[in-house]
């Protein structure tokens, strides 16, 4: 894997990290809430094949760490962007998950020129349209502490058939984070609102979602499908948050196979 650092417009350090067939069309694969790149590593193999897979620490994560300023899902999707530009990338498959879905709308409808075609997992439109999550998710989420949060969190990722233990998981969080880093992710997540601006998207766009997701109720996959132009919707039959990794053997080709079309439509 290829790691570089480059600094952003206001000079923050992102880290940035690079790997598959130099001649295959690039694919950013964007993480959740507070994760780093980490957030893909049992994932981006399977792509590799037929894309090279470009990741990023997000700020506060990872390698790129700072003085955090105001963030946004729209202040991300622009340093999505800056990543690509300093790559050298014209136009790329864009993959987001849950946080990552939310800043791969914004790239779509701020730097348009960027993405050939979008996939957007287990993610809300965000704003008062959403659906929120059930209020006792919520508060268990803001009550429990140390094992007892990274078990329930653990539980709203993966059924009881998933095997690999929470302490093996990549998707829980980035665990070198601060506390204000945490917090200043949370803010990004929750004043997340592209739902007047979805129409505008105009890159092909596929929607997936878990319909036993209570992290973010499905619900949310069928306003974004309603709001995307000719977008497509598939929904997995059993599947919670963390429903593209448990189900990758599906979930995966679905998407490859969504992208490469796209782009030999394109």
């Amino acid at each position: 894997m290829q790691v570089n650092r480059f600094g952003a417009r206001d000079g923050f350090p992102l880290e940035v990290q690079v790997r598959g067939p130099e001649d295959a069309p690039a694919l950013l694969l964007l993480q959740g809430q507070s994760n780093s790149h980490e957030w893909w590593d049992d994932l981006r193999g399977d792509f590799e094949p037929d894309f090279r897979t470009v990741t990023f620490d997000y700020r506060g994560t990872g390698g790129s760490r700072g003085e955090l300023d105001r963030l946004s899902t729209a202040s991300f999707a622009d340093d999505a962007a800056e990543v690509l530009d300093h790559l050298g990338v014209d136009r790329a498959a864009v993959y987001g998950t849950s946080m990552g879905g939310r800043i791969t709308q914004m790239l779509a409808l701020n730097h348009p020129e960027h993405p050939s075609a979008i996939v957007l997992g287990c993610t809300s439109p965000g704003g008062n349209h959403a659906v929120k999550r059930p209020r006792e998710v919520g508060q268990a989420l803001a009550r429990l502490r140390g094992a007892e949060h990274t078990q329930y969190l653990f539980d709203l990722f993966y059924t009881p058939e998933w095997t690999v233990a929470a302490e093996y998981s990549k998707m829980l969080g980035d665990p070198t984070m601060k506390a204000a880093e945490s917090s200043a992710h949370l803010r990004v997540s929750a004043n997340h609102d592209a739902w007047e601006r979805l129409p505008e998207i105009t890159a092909p766009t596929l929607i997936m979602h878990g319909d036993a997701d209570q992290m973010n109720p499905v619900e949310n996959a069928y306003i974004l499908h309603e709001r995307i132009p000719d977008s497509q919707l598939r929904i997995l039959p059993e599947g919670r948050h963390g429903f593209f990794e448990e189900f990758a053997e599906v979930v995966t080709p679905a998407a490859i196979r969504f992208l490469t079309e796209s782009l030999q439509s394109y």
